[in-house]
């Protein structure tokens, strides 16, 4: 698929997509470890949807996925609310501020391989983690 209609900083993400492939092969975690840091982020990390989650993904046409993210992500708020029903106890704040800034960097780590996979490859599952692995 040509890319030139895209902007250039997605030219650059898509470009080593194709080169390198999915986040979780081995070529890619070496050639991600050769580029500056700021390039680095720039491929890896979508700003945009860090800060706005659902919304970024729902307008860039990745409604599946975010379905799928907002789910995990209410369920991981649920889970913790509960402990604290079950202990008695609230978190403290730092907790609460942890498990947000977590949940914002599953949707800002999982945006731009999301959109190469639909955009490039065409595909368009409900699974957001596609192409990633666990370590």
């Amino acid at each position: 698929m040509e890319t030139k209609q895209y902007p250039i900083k997605w030219q650059k993400r898509f470009a080593f997509f194709d080169t390198y492939g999915a986040p979780k092969t081995p070529e890619h975690k070496a050639a991600i470890k050769q580029q500056p840091y700021f390039a680095r982020f720039l491929i890896m990390f979508n700003f945009f949807a860090y800060f706005f989650g659902p919304i970024y993904f729902a307008i860039v046409g990745l409604w599946k996925k975010a379905l799928i993210l907002l789910a995990i992500s209410l369920c991981i708020t649920m889970l913790f609310a509960t402990i604290e029903l079950i202990i008695g106890r609230e978190f403290p704040r730092p907790v609460w501020t942890a498990i947000s800034l977590g949940v914002s960097f599953m949707w800002g780590f999982t945006a731009n391989y999301a959109y190469y996979l639909k955009k490039v490859k065409g595909l368009d599952g409900w699974n957001p983690f596609e192409g990633f692995s666990l370590y």
